[in-house]
C-alpha cells in the first residue's frame, strides 16, 4: 500500500459473493494514486471485471469499502460517482452523430451550449477526429468508435476514467495503435485510469502498474518489469509472458538460495523467490530469453546452471527463434534467441546443453489450487 497522501482511490477489505456461499472477490485491497495508469489484469473468472464494475457502481460491494479521494462511494449511485466509463462494444448510442455522442455528458450536466461546443471541438481534436463530427458510429471503422468512446469517457473530465477490455475487438494493428492513443492521452490529461484486460502485453505495454489477479485474490501488485523480472510466485511467473517451470525437489542454503534438485538428480540453483521453508517441493521459473544453448564456442560459464535436454523442434517468429527442448521426465523447456548468426542449428532429437545465470532464477512454492467454496 502506498502512503495516505498519495492515495486517490481505495479499495478496503472488500469481498463480493453472487450466492451468499463463494466469494468472487476476497478481502480486495488496492490504492491507486492520482493520474496513475492501473490495469488490472488476469485470466478469464480471475475477479477484475468485478473489481471494476462494483467501483463503477454496476454491482454492490458485499463487504468493504471504496474511497475516492478520502470519501466513501461503496453507497453512492453509478452516475453520481464522476466516473467516466469505456466499454469492449463501444456503447455509442448509433442514432446520434459523433459530436452528439461526445455532447450527450455534457447536456445531462447542464453545460452552457456555447461551452458544449467548444469542448467537443477540442475532444474531437484531441483524438484527432477533427472531421468526423457529423458522422454517425456506423459509419466509422472499429478504431475510430474507440477513440470517440474514449473521448466520450473523458470530455467531462470525470475524477476516474474506467476501461473494461476495450481492445479486445479489434485486431492486432489497431490494437496496438490504440495502446499507444490510449498512453498518449493519459500523459497529456494526467487523469487516473484503471484498466481491465487478460491481455498480458497490453499490460506491461500501458501500465504504471498492475494487479494481476487469480482466483478472487490480487498475487502481485507491482510495475510491470518489477512483475517480469521479479514475480512473486508460481502463478505471476507463469502467467505474465513465457516461463519455464521445472518442479523439483528445494533446500534452503545459508546465503538463502534455494538448491533445487529434478527427478533425475541434477542440481540447480535459484533465488529465493517465495520459497520459505527449509526444504519441500518446489518450482524453480527462468525466462526463455535468459537460457543459453552451449556450443563447442560458447561453454557454460563456470558456476552457471547447467541443464542437459533433448532438442524438440523450433519456430521461426521474425526477429527471433523459439526452440523447444525436453527434460528426462518429459517436462518442456523453451528457449528463445535472437535471429542473427549466432542462432544455432540443431536437428531434431539431438542431445543439448543448456545454461544460465543462478540470479534469473527463482524458487517458488508449487502454485495452490483454487479455493472452493469459501465462506462470506
Amino acid at each position: 500500500m502506498t502512503e495516505d497522501s498519495d492515495v486517490f482511490l481505495s479499495f478496503r477489505n472488500v469481498k463480493k459473493t453472487y450466492d451468499r456461499q463463494t466469494l468472487v472477490v476476497r478481502d480486495f485491497n488496492l490504492d491507486v494514486r492520482r493520474g496513475e495508469f492501473v490495469t488490472l489484469l488476469g485470466p478469464s473468472g480471475s475477479g477484475k471485471t468485478t473489481v471494476l464494475m462494483m467501483l463503477a457502481g454496476f454491482e454492490h460491494v458485499s463487504s468493504g469499502d471504496i474511497r475516492i479521494g478520502g470519501a466513501s462511494i461503496t453507497r453512492v449511485a453509478p452516475y453520481e460517482r464522476n466516473i467516466g466509463m469505456v466499454f469492449q462494444n463501444y456503447a455509442l448510442f448509433p442514432h446520434m452523430t459523433v459530436a452528439e455522442n461526445l455532447a450527450y455528458p455534457l447536456r445531462v450536466r447542464k453545460m452552457p451550449r456555447s461551452e458544449i461546443r467548444e469542448r467537443v471541438a477540442q475532444y474531437l481534436k484531441l483524438v484527432e477526429l477533427e472531421d468526423f463530427g457529423d458522422r454517425h458510429p456506423a459509419q466509422l471503422s472499429g478504431g475510430q468508435r474507440q477513440r470517440i468512446a474514449l473521448a466520450r469517457a473523458l470530455i467531462f473530465e470525470p475524477a476516474l476514467v474506467l476501461m473494461d477490455e476495450p481492445l479486445s475487438a479489434l485486431d492486432k494493428k489497431l490494437r496496438e495503435q490504440m495502446q499507444f492513443e490510449i498512453s498518449r492521452l493519459h500523459r497529456k490529461l494526467g487523469c487516473t485510469m484503471v484498466y481491465v484486460t487478460h491481455d498480458q502485453a497490453e499490460a506491461l505495454t500501458m501500465s504504471d502498474r498492475i494487479a494481476v489477479f487469480n482466483h478472487g485474490v490480487v498475487q502481485q501488485y507491482a510495475s510491470p518489469d518489477e512483475l517480469y523480472e521479479q514475480p512473486a510466485n508460481a502463478f505471476v511467473a507463469g502467467f505474465i509472458g513465457e516461463n519455464n517451470l521445472v518442479r523439483g525437489s528445494g533446500h534452503l542454503e545459508s546465503d538463502q538460495t534455494v538448491r533445487v534438485t529434478l527427478s533425475d538428480g541434477t542440481v540447480l540453483r535459484a533465488a529465493q523467490g517465495n520459497f520459505r521453508d527449509a526444504s519441500g517441493a518446489c518450482v524453480l521459473s527462468v525466462r526463455p530469453e535468459k537460457l543459453n544453448i552451449s556450443t563447442v564456442d560458447t561453454p557454460p560459464p563456470v558456476g552457471s546452471n547447467v541443464l542437459n535436454a533433448r532438442f524438440v523442434a523450433q519456430h521461426y517468429v521474425g526477429d527471433f527463434i523459439r526452440y523447444y527442448f525436453e527434460l528426462a521426465d518429459g517436462t518442456r523447456v523453451i528457449v528463445k534467441t535472437m535471429n542473427d548468426d549466432r542462432a544455432p542449428t540443431l536437428t531434431e532429437g539431438q542431445a543439448s546443453t543448456l545454461h544460465w545465470s543462478v540470479q534469473h532464477s527463482f524458487a517458488f512454492h508449487p502454485q495452490p489450487s483454487a479455493v472452493q467454496g469459501e465462506s462470506p
